[in-house]
């Protein structure tokens, strides 16, 4: 596998695939040691267990990671600078949006701590209505560990 995730023909993204229904645990514990974890998996534990008719899947049991910091604060040392995405709109009289990694972590921290002083706590609900803004509004919540709800 290349860098992580990155699938460069349509015949490798065959071949990935095939593998990851073939074997799913080889295949997601490749893709999962490229991230950062609180608490990794045990050799010993399983890394997908499923049961479709209850239903019920899990993934990497026991083990913890934070999405912010395995999507943006790792690569504040060394791509802080560079985009972390380019925001197009839809209207072509809109301007497009270059955002770099440093701009969104401090963005999704903001957003975050407004959120905790407003006492939106870990697993707590709420509802978030905004304007349509680039898709870094997205991440702001697992900062806390809330669950929302956006109409």
């Amino acid at each position: 596998m290349s860098y992580p995730f990155q699938i460069l023909s349509l015949e490798q993204y065959h071949q990935d695939y095939a593998r990851s229904l073939k074997e799913p645990e080889a295949f997601w514990s490749e893709v999962a040691n490229h991230f950062t974890w609180h608490k990794k998996w045990q050799p010993d534990e399983k890394i997908l267990e499923w049961n479709f008719k209850d239903p019920k899947v899990e993934w990497f049991k026991g083990a913890k990671l934070n999405i912010t910091e395995n999507c943006i604060d790792r690569h504040l040392a060394t791509m802080g600078d560079k985009p972390a995405f380019i925001w197009e709109p839809n209207g072509p009289d809109e301007r497009v949006r270059v955002v770099t990694y440093n701009r969104l972590h401090k963005r999704v921290c903001q957003v975050a701590q407004m959120l905790k002083n407003n006492g939106v706590k870990k697993v707590t609900g709420f509802v978030f209505i905004w304007a349509w803004y680039p898709n870094w509004c997205m991440l702001f919540w697992v900062v806390p560990g809330s669950v929302p709800s956006i109409p």
